[in-house]
């Protein structure tokens, strides 16, 4: 899939497995190989590698091979997605309470 189609759904989607938000999270300190990331994990490196393909499906992870080493690094595209509809989200809510805070002044 296009980055640029990334959807909400499925980022959130993503997010919403523990194991995929610790992989992003350990990502956040930079790239790291496929076996370094699945450390941590008590899973088959099949499990991580799927884990892995709905990540970079969305936009929060792409992966590249060298050599023998295939090593996955943070994408901007599904954190800028998440990030916009947050705002978008966060202007409406705000908004609606400012509303309220007039009525209730009154």
């Amino acid at each position: 899939m296009p980055y640029a189609k990334v959807k909400a759904d499925m980022v959130f989607q993503a997010l919403g497995d523990s194991t995929r938000r610790a992989m992003v999270e350990r990502l956040c300190d930079g790239p790291l190989s496929v076996s370094r990331l699945a450390e941590p994990f008590d899973m088959t490196l099949t499990a991580i590698t799927q884990h892995l393909q709905i990540l970079e499906q969305c936009g929060l992870v792409r992966s590249f091979k060298a050599g023998r080493v295939r090593t996955c690094r943070l994408e901007r595209t599904g954190f800028d997605m998440l990030q916009n509809w947050i705002e978008r989200h966060r202007e409406i809510w705000e908004r609606r309470l400012d509303r309220l805070g007039e009525v209730l002044e009154e």
